[in-house]
């Protein structure tokens, strides 16, 4: 089968993959704080996931791979959710824009993103939309084998 791009597979089980061979790989570089920060303002604890990294990073290579660029306040307003303020009613707020930086930082470390000079922000390398396509392809392979067992 050829021609399978990111947007033929589900968003979550391309996610899901693409975390693990982030994971597999042991290229991309890690803060040491990835156990101790909240990922937002409206946050109370800091992930649960020991790998919630790794699925950040495949997220933001999956969604810099759909759009054009993407800068950090786009990805700001897209990981932000809802705060809890007591009795007064919920507000949305934006997700710290350190995290998913130093996310957009990995990913061009391992050349799967690189800086856009002309629009701002990132946009995605052509090793890196290799990457993610190939990823795609056994994903979509993985699934077509779950449905032909059942």
């Amino acid at each position: 089968m050829g021609g399978v791009s990111v947007k033929d597979v589900d968003a979550q089980k391309f996610i899901n993959a693409y975390a693990a061979f982030l994971k597999r790989q042991g290229k991309l570089p890690i803060p040491g704080w990835v156990d101790t920060v909240k990922t937002g303002h409206s946050k109370e604890l800091p992930p649960q996931d020991i790998d919630w990294y790794y699925v950040r990073a495949a997220a933001v290579a999956r969604h810099v791979y759909m759009r054009k660029t993407v800068g950090v306040g786009r990805l700001r307003k897209l990981h932000g959710s809802t705060k809890n303020r007591g009795s007064r009613p919920s507000h949305h707020v934006d997700a710290s824009g350190s995290v998913d930086r130093k996310v957009f930082q990995s990913l061009e470390k391992i050349g799967v993103l690189e800086q856009d000079e002309d629009k701002g922000g990132r946009r995605i390398t052509q090793a890196g939309q290799r990457d993610l396509d190939r990823i795609a392809q056994t994903t979509l392979e993985a699934e077509e084998e779950d449905e032909d067992d059942e």
